[in-house]
């Protein structure tokens, strides 16, 4: 049996992660056993992202290692073989290599990330891996002020986390929402 892949979508701070933890706990309660695989642990490293002069915008889409993450999707297909992936440590904003361990008993892996329905930049391969394709659709206001509160939780100033929500993060979640039409279902967050 092919292990399934379910892709949630979203702008930054939209509830990719809260609804996939969600998902995927109420799937191993049913015994059906799942695993949340977040596409952030593909961020290139900081003194990469230094070096192209991409730091001061962090999380477009040129700033990922989306090689690497198509290779992972791949690899995933095959539910005979562990995998291991990268987790983004929010704390000193590095990926740490083969963190999160898929193992050959996985069914379902709900992978939650920005670009996943993006249609450019190598991302247009990651949609046709997936198997169901969700966008969640957050009141701005709203995914912006939980946005400002995460950056300011770990570690940004008040101000400086304004900034980025607005700067940076505004202009990917504008990209990303572009991504929408490619969703097989949209899901409106509360």
């Amino acid at each position: 049996m092919r292990r399934g892949l379910i892709g949630i979508a979203g702008a930054p701070g939209s509830g990719k992660s809260t609804l996939a933890e969600r998902w995927a706990e109420r799937l191993n309660a049913a015994a059906w056993p799942a695993v949340v695989l977040p596409m952030d642990g593909f961020h290139l490293p900081q003194a990469r992202l230094v070096e192209l002069g991409r730091r001061d915008r962090m999380g477009a889409p040129d700033t990922f290692d989306v090689d690497g993450f198509v290779a992972l999707l791949h690899r995933l297909r095959d539910d005979t073989a562990t995998v291991t992936a990268p987790v983004f440590d929010r704390t000193v904003e590095e990926a740490v290599p083969d963190a999160l361990e898929i193992g050959a008993g996985i069914r379902t892996v709900i992978v939650e990330g920005n670009y996943l329905l993006h249609d450019a930049d190598g991302w247009e391969r990651v949609a046709p891996l997936l198997d169901l394709r969700l966008f969640l659709a957050e009141d701005d206001d709203e995914r912006v002020r939980r946005l400002i509160a995460r950056h300011i939780a770990f570690g940004k100033s008040p101000d400086d986390a304004r900034d980025w929500a607005l700067g940076p993060d505004r202009r990917n979640a504008e990209l990303i929402a572009a991504g929408r039409p490619r969703a097989d279902l949209v899901v409106a967050v509360d």
